[in-house]
């Protein structure tokens, strides 16, 4: 029993993303995911020193959870919200695509991205942004945000993420159900947005509406604002809502994709919740994937904190065997996409190329109308 309960253990691993410091992985690092597996791991800036770095790092990371295969991910919008180092193509903010309204260069630009993550064995990219610059006191999205209009948003998001797909990485559509309108930072504190249910559901979460039920399937993941709407839910954030995720995101509008938490380690969540707790509350909830972007070591308390949760029935087998289902299914799908070693290494010799580059220039000659 002892060892079953450990094979379940390391399965429950598959549910998380986590990140860590450095820029190898040290012996901590190893044994932890040795013993734990994590669904993926998440990159940032202080992890990336130049594209020869990332390419070890990204191969070092699949043999340390080989044969699991850990999604690779990084949250590369453009301008402030932007982890490569130099020698890659660098890309503004995503206002100044809004600005441009065309669909074809949204294509051009994530294709330059698709092509440099792919190059260095990143896998997913969270982005591009779905939510509405209808607040301009916002201090965490603003220039984040396409734009203001959803049918705008929606048509230049839907090209960003064909253009990954087509491009051999994944998107990610965040924030649902839309953290556009908050007034306040919820890597700080918990946000309320106050707009009325017909408001919510026609504005900020129509463009989750039309890409879910597109036939192209281009919303292949979302990640979920840590953001309170008391029109949905008058108790819970929308990461932690099942009546959000289960009711809204699966059941009315339809989508069959992952959902990923935003990073449960912001305030938003920290101030009322334990990461255990959260953890456990955000599956219940509905997410498929758990993100901790700072404290790989909180895995094992958290896997833990899950396994008593089957155990005494607080979550279902069931529920977590989907969960698992579709994270599994999803890898399989991206693996299809993955460039061979030779295209690999043409691509990796595109980094920063005059091409891709010209293409960043162009994007960038929108930001005026910022």
């Amino acid at each position: 029993m002892a060892r079953k309960g450990e094979e379940i253990k390391r399965a429950l691993g598959q549910l998380f993303i986590v990140g860590f410091d450095d820029t190898g992985l040290g012996r901590d690092i190893r044994d932890l995911f040795l013993r734990y597996p994590p669904g993926g791991v998440i990159l940032f800036a202080r992890n990336l020193v130049d594209p020869e770095q990332i390419l070890r790092l990204t191969q070092d990371l699949q043999e340390a959870v080989a044969p699991l295969w850990p999604l690779v991910c990084i949250d590369q919008e453009g301008g402030r919200v932007w982890r490569l180092p130099q020698g890659f193509t660098f890309f503004p903010e995503a206002r100044a695509l809004g600005n441009a309204g065309s669909d074809a260069l949204a294509w051009s630009a994530s294709k330059v991205i698709a092509e440099e993550l792919s190059a260095v064995g990143i896998h997913c990219n969270f982005a591009p942004v779905l939510d509405l610059h209808t607040n301009p006191d916002n201090p965490v999205i603003g220039d984040r945000s396409l734009g203001s209009d959803p049918s705008s948003v929606t048509a230049l998001a839907r090209s960003a993420l064909l253009s990954f797909r087509a491009h051999g990485i994944a998107g990610c559509g965040k924030h649902f159900p839309g953290h556009g309108d908050t007034d306040l930072d919820s890597h700080q504190t918990l946000p309320t947005v106050s707009a009325d249910r017909e408001r919510l559901f026609s504005v900020e979460m129509s463009p989750y509406r039309t890409l879910a039920q597109d036939p192209r399937k281009p919303l292949e993941l979302v990640m979920t604002a840590h953001v309170r709407y008391p029109a949905l839910d008058p108790k819970r954030p929308a990461t932690l809502s099942r009546t959000i995720l289960r009711g809204i995101l699966r059941g009315q509008i339809g989508f069959e994709g992952l959902i990923v938490t935003d990073d449960l380690e912001m305030g938003a969540i920290t101030k009322h919740h334990g990461p255990d707790e959260a953890s456990l509350l955000a599956l219940r909830a509905g997410a498929d994937l758990l993100l901790f972007c700072h404290t790989p070591s909180l895995l094992p308390v958290c896997i833990d904190t899950l396994y008593r949760a089957m155990e005494n029935g607080e979550i279902s087998f069931g529920g977590i065997r989907r969960s698992l289902n579709r994270i599994l299914r999803f890898k399989k799908r991206l693996l299809g996409r993955l460039p061979d070693e030779p295209e690999r290494k043409r691509l990796f010799r595109r980094i920063g190329s005059d091409g891709h580059q010209h293409v960043a220039a162009e994007v960038s000659s929108f930001r005026k109308g910022a």
